[in-house]
């Protein structure tokens, strides 16, 4: 039991009755507001999500981290926490409704989960739009649906007016659970959206100024006060404690800036504790890569930034000849779309890297799923025969794909880049629409020994 240790992270969930009732604009709200009363905020976002975590890190001048148990494990879930819960106050912003998660017939993965792993209390956010005395019947189901619900008080969202007000607190003063705020309707305070939601806070210029000014408005109506006492109130945490990073052995360098940033950070400190130095560099605005032993090309909008990517000759040509000299390189989502041929968007067709002889098309149709299945070749980051756990979020589609193109996994959850099969292998590249967690498996240990074992060619 030397390994296993204890803290004392204050914490709070705050989640949704479902999606869009405005829990990233309160999350944010509630981080200014406990950072203008002198406390130091961590930011968490359950689930697989890269947008709103952005717009958190913004709020809390920290970087978010993701808390998902499909893609991670319960006790990666803790780890990551208490690792990052260096903060006076953690916050962590739920995912769709209180209770979804992976499938209807549990709440596995789901917000309320991911609370009780952290034994967290929970505010949740109700949508007080079109219901009054009716609010309470929401409010009542959630607290029972569950034996623990952890719900510690309410924050009513979209209130009309006084009157509004009024019935709303005296439906939910029979549940005996606190209103912790009564945020008025107010179109001005919602957050711009796309095809994949938020829009991307690495994308916006002055995004910290708007996201003070809003915040600044809501956190008005809500009692932050009362908010950081329960916070105060969580229990203690035991906890596993994690080995030191090796030495740095190789550098990877990484794709980041507003075309590529949906990145899991844990899995940067992953790759840094197999012996990986991180560099960072910008496929928009630089002529190539750093000095490096592999690359890592995580997702984003490419698409959106397709005009300044393709205009950048020097990097797509450095990249091509990176993969040719076989360099380990890597790629998921936004990265794979990059390294074919071309982007189809809004009637403009860009030209990529071209390494992959596919080219990407935007699709009206949503792909958005947990995934898991077997990995059916060597790749840079996983060995045949291995399982592997992700998620997968896009509206793109590969057309004209070869067909004796070499695909790294075959999918039993997911769909993958073609009949259920994903991720493209070329030369020593692996792309896929799949996102990984690299701290639950081997695919850090994997990816260093590669860029190793090219670094000493």
């Amino acid at each position: 039991m030397q390994n296993v240790g204890k803290l004392n992270v204050p914490r709070l969930v705050v989640g949704g009755a479902t999606s869009g009732v405005g829990k990233t604009s309160i999350t944010c709200s509630i981080i200014h507001a406990l950072r203008k009363r002198g406390y130091s905020v961590q930011p968490f976002k359950v689930g697989p999500d890269y947008i709103d975590p952005s717009y958190l890190s913004a709020a809390a001048g920290n970087a978010a981290r993701n808390l998902d148990s499909w893609i991670m494990g319960d006790e990666a879930v803790m780890r990551s926490f208490v690792k990052n819960s260096t903060s006076d106050i953690s916050i962590i912003e739920g995912v769709m409704g209180y209770y979804d998660g992976f499938s209807g017939a549990s709440d596995f993965s789901s917000t309320h989960h991911v609370a009780s792993i952290l034994q967290a209390p929970s505010i949740l956010v109700l949508d007080a739009s079109r219901t009054a005395r009716s609010i309470a019947a929401t409010a009542l189901g959630y607290t029972k649906f569950h034996r623990n619900s952890r719900i510690a008080g309410f924050i009513l969202n979209k209130i009309g007016s006084k009157k509004h007000e009024m019935m709303c607190r005296e439906a939910l003063a029979t549940l005996k659970i606190p209103i912790l705020g009564c945020i008025p309707k107010n179109q001005s305070l919602s957050l711009e959206s796309r095809h994949l939601g938020l829009i991307p806070a690495t994308e916006q210029t002055e995004i910290r100024q708007k996201i003070s000014k809003m915040s600044c408005e809501i956190s008005k109506f809500i009692d932050v006060d009362s908010i950081a006492l329960i916070a105060s109130k969580a229990p203690m945490l035991a906890y596993q404690k994690e080995t030191k990073d090796k030495k740095p052995q190789i550098t990877i360098a990484v794709a980041l800036d507003k075309s590529f940033n949906f990145y899991y950070y844990d899995n940067f400190d992953a790759l840094k504790r197999h012996g990986a130095k991180i560099e960072f560099f910008s496929p928009i605005s630089d002529a190539r890569p750093p000095p490096c032993s592999g690359l890592y090309i995580g997702g984003g909008f490419p698409e959106v930034l397709g005009q300044p990517l393709a205009r950048n000759q020097m990097m797509k040509k450095s990249i091509r000849e990176l993969a040719e000299d076989s360099m380990p390189i890597y790629g998921e989502c936004g990265g794979l779309m990059y390294l074919t041929k071309s982007i189809d968007y809004e009637k403009k067709k860009f030209q990529m890297v071209g390494l992959f002889d596919a080219q990407t098309s935007m699709e009206k149709k949503m792909v958005l799923n947990y995934t898991s299945g077997t990995a059916i070749s060597d790749c840079v980051v996983a060995t045949k025969s291995s399982q592997f756990f992700g998620h997968e979020f896009h509206y793109s589609e590969l057309k004209s794909i070869p067909k004796d193109a070499k695909f790294a996994y075959k999918m039993t959850i997911g769909t993958g880049i073609k009949n259920k099969k994903d991720g493209l292998i070329e030369y020593n590249t692996l792309a896929s629409y799949m996102h990984l967690y690299f701290a639950r498996s081997r695919h850090a240990s994997n990816f260093v020994k590669h860029c190793i074992k090219y670094s000493r060619r």
